[in-house]
């Protein structure tokens, strides 16, 4: 991609260069170019200012591809979009998104705001948030939560999981319950740990 646009460019060079050759032997032949030029200036400006955000998606294309803040196959949340990186192009960039939508996101857009990649790193943390009622066993709803942690395989041992309460809310005490899992176990043991806490919760009375 970076061949062709430099190819591109290279044409538009000679082009313009072949212009101004062309109005330098215009003058020297006596012809009055004073309109001529007026009126490619103002060609020129309208083209650049045509032109000011394909710059600005080429330049940050130029920047993804030397900085590599992600690379094809990652999931990324970038330009205020989520998805896995499809395609990096020199103007644009493609995710595709979990439920298979294309979004074709300028690299300006991109290069603009803060970039998440949650594929970056081998490891990632789930963070639930699980309240109890202020009559519940506080020991007992603590020990019933590490049951269940203690029982999903996919929880990495190292770094250990914490459980610990967090808040006295309104209505709820709330545990906060952060095991650590491999990236590409992340969303599949996050949503069995939903449905399984609120099982072992209910079985215990709580």
């Amino acid at each position: 991609t970076l061949d062709r646009s430099s190819a591109a460019s290279d044409v538009y060079k000679r082009q313009i260069l072949m212009l101004f050759v062309i109005v330098a032997s215009l003058n020297q032949l006596g012809v009055d170019t004073t309109s001529l030029v007026a009126i490619l200036g103002a060609a020129g400006l309208a083209v650049g200012l045509a032109l000011q955000g394909s710059l600005s998606n080429f330049a940050s294309g130029v920047l993804i591809i030397l900085l590599r803040p992600f690379k094809s196959g990652d999931f990324v949340e970038a330009g205020n979009k989520m998805g896995t990186v499809k395609k990096i192009e020199i103007f644009s960039t493609e995710l595709r998104t979990p439920d298979n939508k294309v979004i074709i996101v300028p690299n300006s857009q991109i290069m603009s705001g803060a970039i998440t990649n949650f594929s970056r790193e081998s490891t990632r943390r789930i963070d639930l948030v699980i309240g109890v009622g202020y009559d519940a066993d506080l020991r007992h709803a603590k020990e019933v939560l590490k049951s269940v942690l203690d029982a999903e395989t996919r929880i990495l041992k190292d770094p250990a999981y914490n459980v610990s309460v967090n808040e006295l809310g309104d209505s709820s005490v709330n545990f906060i319950v952060r095991p650590w899992v491999n990236a590409a176990d992340y969303w599949p043991t996050y949503w069995s740990l939903m449905e399984n806490i609120k099982i072992a919760l209910d079985d215990a009375d709580i």
